[in-house]
């Protein structure tokens, strides 16, 4: 949990930085945490907020504001640290684009965001401090 604290407080204290590098362990780290959150939030809006706004519990037509409130905030950062990541490994943050190709698009960042990073100092600066990859 110590690395996931480190990673989370990583990304958002460079909330908007695009430029420099973010490790392969920062990166997933940084992942699950959005996705327990998202996990969380999804779960108290649908018992609580729902029946809150006068809908049944988990009410599909609800909708989840606490879970958009969070996903709106961790927007920026997401794409922040994913640009840093694909410095990492030597790519150009211009490969986030490839998100707007379905599935392929999705596919090759995948494969691209699970490589080792350069061991060594790159283009986009040196290692991530916070663990090799």
């Amino acid at each position: 949990m110590n690395d996931m604290s480190l990673a989370v407080r990583s990304v958002l204290s460079k909330y908007v930085t695009f430029s420099g590098r973010a490790s392969r362990a920062e990166f997933w780290w940084w992942f699950l945490a959005v996705l327990l959150l998202s996990l969380a939030l999804g779960a108290i809006d649908g018992a609580v907020i729902a029946p809150l706004l006068g809908f049944d519990a988990f009410d599909e037509n609800a909708g989840q504001p606490l879970s958009l409130i969070a996903g709106l905030v961790l927007l920026l950062p997401g794409i922040s640290v994913s640009m840093r990541r694909l410095h990492d490994i030597g790519r150009s943050g211009w490969w986030l684009l490839l998100v707007l190709l379905p599935v392929i698009g999705a596919l090759v960042l995948l494969f691209f965001y699970v490589q080792a990073g350069d061991p060594e100092a790159n283009e986009y600066g040196e290692p991530s401090v916070l663990g090799a990859g």
